[in-house]
């Protein structure tokens, strides 16, 4: 199912409609600041289990994100942060960066690679703002990509839903993506390393 929702306006109802299929254990294709990315609940063992199977990988060598609304999540969801990266983060987002962090007990057991470390996400993208917003808790996000490559019709909603739409319960059209993943940064050591350069300029929030 393709569901139009508008970039800059996002329609309540609509929004409403995504929240449901997530909340019965869905699984959609949303757009964030960089590339779609599909999505479910966190702590839905099912909704993990199929983004897992739709990317090729076991689930228990998944590297997913999470979504996040804004920073006020991250204390529940991680250990605590030196002061130095929290100030980083605050720079960085809401914007296309993924910041790698020690995974407090509140993240479920699935979800937890083996060193206990999370990829947390603030999108500066007005639907998938809405979205988080209204259902009150992070999404798992994982990317649509083919053979760790970002090709070309991963932003475009309408081809990912001609691939993707058989694998997901809803591609939400909200305008074209990004064709660059996030620049992920690892501050597990407390010391913020990038690890993979992509749409967000390191010089700018350093």
């Amino acid at each position: 199912m393709l569901l139009s929702i508008h970039p800059d306006n996002p329609d309540p109802r609509k929004v409403r409609e995504v929240i449901k299929i997530l909340q019965n254990g869905g699984v959609i294709v949303m757009p964030t600041d960089t590339v779609y990315s599909f999505a479910s609940m966190l702590g839905n063992r099912k909704g993990f289990d199929r983004i897992a199977r739709i990317r090729g990988i076991r689930s228990n060598k998944a590297h997913f994100s999470i979504l996040c609304k804004d920073l006020s999540d991250l204390s529940h969801y991680t250990s605590p942060v030196a002061n130095e990266v929290f100030k980083l983060m605050k720079r960085a987002l809401p914007g296309p960066f993924t910041f790698i962090l020690q995974a407090s007990g509140n993240i479920p057991k699935m979800f937890r690679s083996s060193k206990k470390t999370i990829g947390i996400r603030i999108p500066d993208n007005k639907v998938a703002q809405a979205i988080l917003e209204e259902i009150g808790m992070p999404l798992v996000v994982s990317s649509v990509h083919d053979e760790d490559q970002i090709l070309e019709y991963t932003t475009d909603p309408e081809l990912i839903e001609e691939k993707h739409g058989h694998h997901v319960d809803a591609v939400i059209q909200g305008g074209f993506g990004e064709l660059y993943a996030s620049t992920v940064i690892d501050c597990t050591s407390g010391i913020p390393e990038v690890i993979r350069e992509g749409r967000g300029d390191i010089e700018s929030i350093l």
